[in-house]
Formats: C-alpha cells, sequence, structure tokens
C-alpha cells in the first residue's frame, strides 16, 4: 500500500462527537459518586484517564443525559490554554463542556485515532496561542476538522508501535506509584502508628515501646516537640507578568506543577525569559510547597513537591509556592509530613480568602509537630532517599521514551515510515 492510498476524514465521519455537560455543582448530591468526571484541570498529558478529580453519582449522571462516554472514547480539550490536549477514556466518562469527544465506528482503531488526534491537537494548541480572546472551538467546527488515515489493518499496527512505547511509560509510572504508596505507608507506620523499627528490629509502639506525654498526645519516649518556624525558613517566590512567559527559558515551578496532594508534574511547567533575584531560585531537591489553591478544590493548598533536576543553571519559582529553607531535619521527613493529612488541616486551617485561598507563611512556621530522635530521622531519610532515588530514574526513562515516540508519532501518522503487515495484517 502507498501512502497515496491514505485518506483524508473529518472528524465528524470518524464517530458520534458528545460535547460534554457540567452537572449543576450547587446540588452536592450530583458529585461523589463512582463515574468519572474528566475536565481539563485533570491530567491530560497521559494516553489513558486512570482517574480524576471529581466524580458523579448516578444523580449527577442523569442530570446530563446522553454525555456518559464508553471506553477507548477520544476526549479533546477545546477552550483555553489547554486547548488540543488529549486523553483515551479506560471507562465508562463524564466529560465537562470544555472537552469534545469522539465515540469511534468499527471503521476506526481507537488507539490510532487518539494519536492522529494529537497531531491535530498540536494545531489546535498553535491556535490557542496565537489568539488575543480566549481560545475555543465548539463542536461544529471541531466536527470539521481532518485527519488522515489508512486502512484498518495498518492503523492498529502503527497504534501498536506506538502504544507500546506509552505502555512502557504506563509501567514505569504504576511502578513509581506504588513506590510512592510504600513511602507514604512507611512514614505513617513510623510517625502515626509509632510502629518504627526498635533496638532488635520489632515495632516501637506494639512491642512495649514507653510512650511519654507532650503538648500533642502521647509520643515515644526520647521524641520531642517543636515548631517548624524553629527548623526551617519558608521563602516566597517571584511575581511575574503573563508577558514574560515563553517556550524556551528559564524553568519555573508554579502552582500547576505540584500534584494534589504533593509531587511533580511537569506538563504543567512555564518558561520565563524576565527579571528575577537570586531569592527566588530554587535547585534540584529543593522542598517546596503551594500556598495558594481555589476554593472550590482545595486539593492543592499545602501540597509539596521535590525540584526535579532540569539540567539547567536557573531554576526559579512562582509566588504561588513557598521555597522552604535551611533545614534543620532531613528533607525527606518533612517532605512526606507536608504530604500527611495532619498538616495539610492545620495549614487550611491558617488559610484565608473566598474565591482564592491564600496560606501565609505563619501557616508552615506556625505548626507544632513532634520530633523523633536523630538515629530515627536518619534511617529513614535513607531509606525513602532510595525510593526517591528509584522513582527519579524512572522518571529520566520516561522522558527517554517520550522524546523516542514524539520522533516516530508524526512520521507514521503521515505515512513517512510505513509499516509492513503479514498476510492477517500484523505488523512484522
Amino acid at each position: 500500500m502507498s501512502s497515496s492510498e491514505w485518506r483524508e476524514v473529518k472528524v465528524s465521519e470518524i464517530g458520534k462527537i458528545v460535547t460534554g455537560k457540567t452537572p449543576k455543582t450547587a446540588i452536592s448530591e450530583n458529585y461523589g459518586g463512582n463515574i468519572p468526571f474528566l475536565t481539563p484541570s485533570d491530567d491530560m498529558n497521559i494516553k489513558k484517564v486512570k482517574s480524576t478529580a471529581r466524580t458523579l453519582s448516578e444523580m449527577g449522571l442523569n442530570s446530563v443525559k446522553n454525555c456518559l462516554l464508553p471506553a477507548k472514547s477520544i476526549c479533546v480539550s477545546c477552550i483555553g490554554s489547554d486547548l488540543g490536549k488529549v486523553v483515551l477514556t479506560s471507562e465508562p466518562t463524564v466529560t465537562n463542556q470544555q472537552i469534545n469527544s469522539i465515540v469511534p465506528d468499527e471503521k476506526f482503531d481507537p488507539d490510532f485515532i487518539y494519536y492522529g488526534m494529537t497531531i491535530l491537537g498540536k494545531h489546535l494548541n498553535y491556535l490557542s496561542k496565537t489568539s488575543t480572546a480566549v481560545p475555543i472551538i465548539n463542536k461544529t467546527t471541531f466536527s470539521n476538522f481532518s485527519i488522515i488515515v489508512p486502512s484498518i489493518e495498518e492503523q492498529k499496527s502503527i497504534a501498536h508501535i506506538l502504544s507500546t512505547v506509552d505502555d512502557k511509560i504506563e509501567v514505569n509510572n504504576q511502578i513509581n506509584r506504588t513506590l510512592e504508596n510504600m513511602a507514604q505507608a512507611i512514614f505513617k507506620q513510623w510517625f502515626v502508628d509509632f510502629e518504627f523499627p526498635n533496638e532488635d528490629g520489632e515495632p516501637y509502639k506494639s512491642s512495649g515501646g514507653e510512650m511519654v506525654e507532650s503538648e500533642l498526645g502521647m509520643i515515644p519516649k526520647g521524641w520531642r516537640v517543636d515548631s517548624l518556624g524553629n527548623l526551617l525558613d519558608v521563602q516566597k517566590g517571584l511575581s511575574y507578568k503573563g508577558k514574560h512567559l515563553v517556550e524556551e527559558g528559564v524553568p519555573m515551578i508554579n502552582l500547576g506543577t505540584i500534584n494534589p496532594g504533593g509531587g511533580y508534574r511537569q506538563e504543567k511547567i512555564k518558561f520565563y525569559n524576565g527579571d528575577f533575584k537570586d531569592r527566588h531560585m530554587v535547585k534540584p531537591g529543593d522542598l517546596v510547597i503551594a500556598n495558594t489553591d481555589m476554593t472550590q478544590d482545595r486539593v492543592i493548598l499545602g501540597s509539596p513537591c521535590l525540584v526535579p533536576d532540569f539540567e539547567c543553571e536557573k531554576i526559579i519559582f512562582t509566588h504561588h509556592i513557598f521555597a522552604i529553607r535551611n533545614l534543620k531535619i532531613p528533607r525527606n521527613f518533612l517532605y512526606y509530613y507536608f504530604k500527611s493529612k495532619d498538616f495539610r488541616e492545620r495549614a487550611e486551617g491558617y488559610a484565608t480568602g473566598t474565591t482564592v485561598l491564600a496560606l501565609p507563611q505563619k501557616g508552615v512556621v506556625g505548626i507544632d509537630l513532634y520530633l523523633p530522635n536523630v538515629d530515627i530521622l536518619k534511617r529513614f531519610n535513607e531509606l525513602i532517599q532510595s525510593f526517591i532515588d528509584k522513582m527519579n530514574n524512572f522518571d529520566k526513562e520516561n522522558e527517554l521514551l517520550k522524546r523516542i515516540r514524539d520522533v516516530l508519532l508524526p512520521k507514521l501518522m503521515s505515512g513517512e515510515i510505513r509499516v509492513s503487515l503479514d498476510e492477517e495484517g500484523d505488523a512484522s
């Protein structure tokens, strides 16, 4: 088959087009069920939707009839700065009105269409960056865009090649999620349940370890209560103007780069070409936390992040972020303390604001916590560092895999690189 046998099809010819809808947010019963509710604020830089920040109840689903998408639907963000982002549903899902979705018919391979829409999505995103108004693509305009497709057999073969790379990326991500869950479980076991290993390697509290009174309740003997203000300094980041955001420049850690509950989100990194001072700089491995949130979400405020290695001379952070300076306790202990329910709830108690929540510096330095003895802190720090090193290695491998995929993607999807098919239509 030659590339001339590929044909151009409109999005409307691929299958059913569905524009999402938002159930009334004033009715709380619409939310909190088992039905994923996808919006552009969810992670749309992965291939398959694994979870969403919000979910719908059956009542919420019934209020937006005909909007439930089956698995293997292709969802495209069609408004704002995230215009053109594409994901594939892995289970029945509802989206909000900022997303147009394709439910492909049997003539098209959903994975191939996903990759085709990522190509189109880059064009849509370019349109968003050249528009002075808020960019938006309605259902009619969306339906009239086109992509090129080969036979269904070749669609499946191309999708298999690209999916193999994405599947490996997802395996690495799953390993990292497991490592992260293990690290959080160890923190809870050692510093919430007080079951850290004693001198004999047995769980401290359940093995009869002595507990003593403190201002924060019963704690193991030899531990102490202290204020975070005695253990660290807090520095607010750069207040910047949007005109200084560029495609390439100094990496800038911002609110979007912190996952709800903690962790780094690379896809939301911004780049900056304006002026800044030394106090606005951070370095790889530094600990930062979010000091801002929207009141309707309350999922970011107080969430921590470890600054990744950008392999560049300078990294800065915004005024929506606090950098944690001059630590007098191990970083990894503090990182997982900031991830804890205890810290998040106490930080929220300091937050002020109506539409936007703001965490003042005293919302960090004013918090008291109990501290283990030096030996326990050192052992925890070393154990968790081994987890963090493994996670960083998988992240670096994923970056390489993404570069390989992104080189192959346009060549395979245009027919410049062809796949050979055997008699059954499989790639060979």
